[in-house]
């Protein structure tokens, strides 16, 4: 029997809908299937007791539960953002596979073609008898991050069914643009308002991370000299090659697939060009700051190098930050790290607490002067076909949000 009713319906009824990012758009949101949704989860808000209901010019929709314990409760926020990542996102069909025995293959397509298989993916073997609910193995699930939306309404849903339960003023904020990196550009911390807030945007049970990556995206255009190959010696510059020598100047071990932990990378994730102009763009990621700005400035370097080489510019380095270590600010206030840490314990979860090798709109939220770590959510394999979520991770996600609503009521008055 389902803890709480509503959890899974609305989780499947959300992640049917097809909200994924424009990463090449320029508006805010970048896509106008986010702000569609957006305008359905204002209206649920006030199905469920939310007031003051609004959309900010950044796009997100935030709004108050009032408070009914009568204290001086911090007010504390919570923040799921709607929108789905760079992978094919129509027509999601999302299977709910029942009671899973933890070490059967899935036939997500039915015909063999796509397969979740605990042998590829051996998280599978912790989901004995969870309810796991995966796609056909044709689209993203979207539980990164429709599983954190669902689990904080669920929370809503409880309290408009328990008005007894007493808890503190409490903040919604449903984002758009988390996964193009833009959305909480535009967030207005002031308009929020709160003490303390949450991402709930994390990953398996018991995830609540506090660091993250320092991160930097670097864009390098390369002018090459296009000629005849028959009279190429000594006049060609092919772009394509600069570009593969560019590359093979960064330190060669300090890719994603040979790091782990705190240690940081350069991730070349496309290039594209003609033997006449190319373009590279690279991710720049490490959690150590000093580390990351000498990362940056290695860039530069080798652009500088190789335009040394050439006796001109025709290598070109921009780079722009992305986002922050959010321990920086975290680290001067624990407060809400302690009271999500120790409504785990209260429940029997394990804390697994471990520097993120990414980021959420936490990092940048934080900066903006609202301490924000980020809670598990309950999604597995994200962004890609092979995403699953077990149903019973997203009730204990749950049960959280509302033992850390009961904590910051019951400690402040």
């Amino acid at each position: 029997m389902a803890k709480y009713d509503t959890l899974l319906p609305r989780f499947l009824k959300y992640v049917k809908v097809n909200t994924r990012s424009n990463p090449n758009s320029e508006t805010v949101p970048t896509d106008p299937k986010e702000v569609e949704f957006l305008k359905t989860l204002a209206k649920e808000l006030e199905e469920v007791g939310v007031v003051d209901i609004h959309t900010q010019e950044s796009g997100y929709v935030v709004g108050t539960l009032p408070a009914n314990d009568g204290g001086n409760t911090p007010v504390i926020g919570y923040i799921s953002h709607v929108d789905t990542a760079d992978f094919n996102a129509e027509n999601i069909q999302p299977q709910v596979h029942e009671n899973y025995d933890g070490k059967s293959d899935i036939d997500l397509s039915g015909d063999g073609e796509w397969v979740l298989s605990p042998t590829v993916f051996p998280s599978l073997n912790k989901y004995e008898g969870h309810d796991l609910v995966t796609t056909n193995g044709l689209t993203l699930l979207g539980a990164d991050d429709k599983s954190g939306v669902a689990d904080i309404m669920t929370m809503l849903d409880y309290y408009k069914a328990h008005p007894e339960v007493k808890h503190g003023e409490i903040r919604i904020g449903f984002a758009p643009d988390e996964e193009t990196g833009t959305g909480a550009d535009h967030f207005d911390a002031k308009d929020f308002n709160t003490k303390y807030a949450y991402t709930v945007d994390g990953g398996p049970l018991g995830e609540l991370e506090y660091e993250t990556f320092n991160a930097a995206q670097a864009t390098i255009e390369i002018q090459g000299n296009e000629v005849h190959t028959a009279v190429a010696k000594g006049l060609m510059v092919n772009a394509l090659q600069v570009g593969i020598d560019y590359h093979n100047m960064l330190p060669e071990h300090d890719r994603p697939e040979e790091t782990e932990g705190r240690e940081g990378f350069y991730h070349l994730f496309k290039m594209t060009g003609t033997p006449d102009h190319a373009q590279l763009v690279y991710i720049i990621r490490d959690h150590d700051r000093k580390i990351f700005e000498e990362r940056k400035q290695k860039m530069q370097e080798i652009g500088d190098k190789l335009n040394k080489q050439f006796g001109q510019e025709r290598v070109k380095v921009e780079v722009h930050d992305q986002y922050y270590n959010m321990r920086e600010v975290l680290e001067k206030d624990m407060t809400p790290v302690e009271i999500a840490q120790k409504a785990m314990e209260n429940l029997d979860i394990k804390p697994d607490i471990y520097p993120v090798r990414g980021g959420t709109d936490g990092s940048k939220i934080s900066f903006m002067g609202i301490p924000t770590p980020n809670l598990f959510a309950g999604g597995e394999n994200m962004h890609s076909r092979y995403e699953y979520v077990s149903v019973q991770t997203m009730e204990r996600a749950v049960d959280l949000l509302l033992e850390i609503n009961r904590l910051n009521s019951e400690e402040n008055n």
